[in-house]
């Protein structure tokens, strides 16, 4: 079959399962994820052998160390994937729940009804378990699902794909409902993008070069960010303790993921007495700071810290590793113009005991979330309650922030009367 006619198949296919799919119930649902999780636990054996294929051929992608560990499943990985999608199956369903019913002066009931969404396209790389993740939010909110993974997975991908199908098959679910494009030609993602009349909406997940593709080349809307560059402000009412620890973690707990901090901007009054130790803190770590000239004055002057001058660059950069720019200010007004203007929207926080600089920041602050006196980390579905993620987004429409099963719905107004005409 010629590539035009595969994605055009595909895309047909998930349209008419999405269709069936508005009148699975609630518990057929939760009885596919249930499946699911068993059959990935009675194929172990065989999801780790087809996992072996793709990390044998690994080094031909010239993928890092990093890459490979994130390619990677292992026992726990398969335990912690079946774990999510019990816990999913365990989520209300959202599908049909009135969000809000009014009775109108006329006596006409007015529902607004949650409904799926319909077709989703997903395009992610590298991490085999976002298959049976997204596949199950996807099922969950009642939509069908194209997978669309790397071809550096492709093996463990196809492996989750047919065990997600069976367990469709085997509970009165569309098979369809789940389809991976088991074609690694890169002009497959380019032809589905151009399906709007059968795609609801793409959802990309993966480096900013792939979501930039993406968002220009998508017919439909595109639920996404472009990168995180996250900011940690230490106001002049930040507790010390707190300071080290959260931005510590924010920074270092895992460097190469979207909520991980990049940017420390430090109030001008507790640059002598709390900015030292921070940068103590973060230099043990292995941490490079990029400075700017007012940080190095005084790291420089009085603690001798190995410290590099920043350029413009360093404070729009996602570093997505040991470096982290740090800036001096002298108001929390300058703090949050100064994060306004650098961030990519994903995540700030704000340390402070003072409640009414921390109304400001959050109030003022143009972030799908922001945090007070937490680690920036914490802006994750499972950390929000919110179950698996598909993603975080730092759109305002249709939805913003981590990405659960609310988000791959939307409504419709739904109207009760008894004979109601209007005049």
């Amino acid at each position: 079959m010629q590539l035009h006619d595969y994605c055009q198949d595909t895309a047909v296919k998930a349209k008419a399962a999405a269709a069936k799919m508005t009148s699975v119930s609630g518990a057929q649902k939760n009885c596919f994820l249930k499946r699911a999780a068993e059959l990935i636990h009675e194929k172990s054996s065989f999801l780790l052998a087809e996992n072996q294929k793709d990390i044998d051929v690994a080094p031909t992608f010239d993928l890092t160390d990093a890459e490979i560990d994130r390619l990677t499943l292992n026992p726990k990985r398969l335990g912690e994937i079946i774990t999510a999608l019990n816990e999913i199956a365990m989520f209300p369903d959202p599908i049909g729940s009135i969000i809000e019913s009014t009775v109108r002066p006329n006596g006409i009931e007015v529902q607004k009804v949650r409904v799926p969404l319909g077709v989703v396209f997903f395009i992610y790389e590298s991490r085999p378990n976002v298959t049976p993740d997204a596949a199950a939010i996807c099922i969950k909110s009642g939509n069908a699902v194209i997978l669309r993974g790397g071809k550096e997975a492709i093996n463990s991908n196809i492996a989750f794909a047919d065990i997600l199908r069976q367990s469709a098959a085997e509970t009165g679910l569309p098979e369809d409902a789940v389809q991976l494009v088991r074609t690694t030609d890169r002009d497959a993602v380019g032809k589905f993008l151009k399906m709007s009349d059968k795609i609801t909406v793409t959802i990309p997940r993966g480096g900013e070069g792939l979501i930039r593709r993406v968002a220009a080349e998508a017919a439909m809307p595109v639920i996404k960010h472009f990168a995180g560059n996250c900011h940690i402000y230490l106001d002049e009412f930040a507790d010390c303790d707190i300071a080290e620890k959260v931005t510590v973690n924010a920074k270092c707990q895992r460097m190469g993921v979207c909520n991980a901090a990049e940017s420390l901007v430090v109030h001008r009054a507790v640059a002598e007495s709390i900015l030292p130790r921070i940068a103590q803190a973060l230099i043990d770590k292995g941490i490079e700071l990029r400075c700017c000239p007012r940080t190095l004055t005084v790291l420089n002057g009085k603690h001798g810290f190995p410290l590099v001058p920043a350029v413009e660059a360093d404070y729009k950069t996602e570093f997505h590793g040991p470096v982290m720019s740090v800036k001096l200010v002298d108001s929390l007004d300058e703090a949050i113009e100064w994060i306004n203007k650098y961030s990519d929207g994903h995540t700030e926080a704000i340390i402070t005991k003072d409640l009414n600089a921390a109304r400001e920041f959050t109030a003022r602050i143009d972030s799908s979330a922001v945090m007070v006196n937490a680690s920036t980390r914490f802006n994750d579905g499972g950390q929000f309650g919110l179950g698996a993620e598909i993603g975080i987004s730092t759109d305002k429409f249709h939805a913003r922030g981590p990405c659960g099963i609310n988000e791959l719905t939307t409504y419709k107004y739904i109207v009760y009367g008894n004979g109601q005409i209007r005049e």
